[in-house]
């Protein structure tokens, strides 16, 4: 294989980013200028899902190209088995150097840590902000620094030492911006002076949904811990001002780590200029998953809800992808490794699920392209949040959720019970999804079509339980 025409690969993921907290998906309270960058040099994905909205299980289906209940990590209390295949492995096989620096979070040990890495340096569990212990090729090691300036710092100290003639693939996997939301110096008081919008859902209470939506535990009013906002709210404000003060405190330091991730993707893409290899370097900027902002009054993730369900994915590549260009077409995670390998011109294997995204990316988007898509988020009830296990599929125009009610398959989740609901979103009428039209009779042809299509998927994708 002609290594010298393979591309180089700098996969850089945070953690928790929603896309509607970066300015080139058209954020109504932060500017991302750096990350508009790869987007106004590329492509910019605007139906880009995640199968599980949840941090461990979406790391997983990255890895290997599997849904969960094929790679074993369906929640976060599942620990990944590293003998699987995975891009890493396939891609060292076939002459690339690998790293990964940063965020892991499937599990430690000779069964869980990670393998086929040329180089690893990663953040024990969910890792610190700030001075964070990390293991380096299986040493504990106290960092002196900020998580997201060391994940970079690192990242570019390995790229400059790579071996020039062979291609690479690196993992920059950020622990920011996941909760609890701890700013560096430099930003600690950006926005200090401004109020953040609210967003139109904020008030939401939950009485066009399924029972589902009301007892989850995230929400801004309520749920929030002194350590995520940092200090005892005033006295005397009302239920209103209340929830309003929580939310400037929690959204502020989530943009401020947001600030830093954005600073830091510059300092490697003018890393990558210096180094002359940027026209023969893939640069994809995702994350795990989405994320509420304060939508429906909540934050975390886990419901098939938009917020929760969108991940940012853009990226560029100068010698295939046309700059500034904006596709609509459906992308998953599990499709990322097949992409990776279908542009290293590496064979990819028939055990995985998903589908390259090349074509999309150089503007031949197949007829037959993937035009819904199937999720399922299995912790059912866990003690922290309390969202219930479901699995739905979306449409272009359509979702549908069902809480099936029980801890299906999953050995962490709480055996409580619920009652089976559906939710219909016609997402054409009601794009925040405040109105649940499952039992309109007007709706009655186009449920039968999507359950159709719901239960095809999911015996497609082989989610047996």
């Amino acid at each position: 294989m002609d290594t010298a025409k393979q591309p180089n690969v700098v996969f850089i993921m945070s953690d928790d980013h929603a896309a509607h907290a970066m300015s080139c998906y058209g954020s109504r309270i932060n500017t991302t200028p750096n990350l508009d960058r790869i987007a106004n040099e590329g492509m910019r994905f605007d139906n880009c899902f995640c199968t599980n909205s949840i941090c461990a299980p979406s790391r997983a289906t990255i890895l290997t190209g599997l849904y969960n209940h094929k790679n074993g990590v369906k929640t976060l209390g599942d620990t990944f088995d590293n003998k699987q295949n995975t891009i890493q492995k396939l891609l060292r096989e076939n002459g690339y150097q690998t790293a990964l620096i940063g965020k892991w979070h499937l599990g430690h040990g000779p069964n869980h840590d990670p393998i086929d890495f040329d180089y690893w340096h990663i953040f024990p569990g969910q890792g610190d902000y700030h001075d964070p212990m990390m293991i380096e090729m299986g040493e504990e090691k106290q960092m002196k620094g900020y998580a997201t300036d060391l994940v970079t710092d690192m990242s570019m100290k390995w790229i400059e030492e790579r071996d020039k003639d062979r291609p690479f693939m690196l993992m920059c996997h950020h622990k920011a911006p996941h909760r609890p939301w701890d700013p560096d110096e430099k930003h600690m008081h950006l926005y200090e002076d401004v109020d953040i919008p609210e967003p139109e859902t904020f008030h939401d209470d939950y009485s066009g949904k399924a029972s589902a939506a009301k007892e989850a535990k995230m929400r801004i009013d309520r749920d929030l811990l002194k350590r995520d906002v940092k200090e005892d709210p005033p006295v005397g404000l009302t239920d209103r001002e209340l929830k309003s003060w929580y939310y400037q405190r929690y959204i502020k330091d989530y943009l401020r780590c947001v600030a830093s991730i954005d600073d830091n993707v510059g300092r490697l893409l003018d890393f990558l200029d210096d180094e002359g290899i940027a026209d023969n370097t893939i640069v994809v900027y995702t994350s795990d998953q989405g994320f509420f902002l304060g939508d429906h009054g909540w934050y975390d993730k886990r419901f098939m809800y938009e917020e929760s369900l969108r991940m940012p994915f853009i990226v560029r590549y100068p010698n295939v992808i046309k700059p500034g260009t904006v596709t609509e077409d459906f992308a998953l995670n599990v499709d990322f490794p097949e992409t990776f390998l279908d542009f290293a011109g590496i064979e990819i294997p028939e055990i995985m699920q998903g589908r390259s995204l090349r074509p999309v990316m150089e503007g031949n988007t197949p007829e037959d392209w993937q035009d819904s898509m199937y999720y399922r988020y299995w912790e059912h009830l866990s003690k922290e949040h309390r969202v219930q296990a479901h699995y739905g599929i979306r449409t272009k125009d359509y979702k549908l959720i069902y809480y099936y009610g029980e801890a299906l398959g999953n050995k962490d989740a709480m055996d409580e019970p619920r009652t089976p609901e559906w939710e219909l979103f016609d997402l054409r009428k009601d794009p925040y999804e405040m109105n649940n039209v499952y039992h309109d009779p007007e709706y009655e042809d186009e449920i039968r079509l999507l359950k159709k299509e719901l239960y095809r998927l999911k015996e497609k994708v082989g989610d047996k339980e």
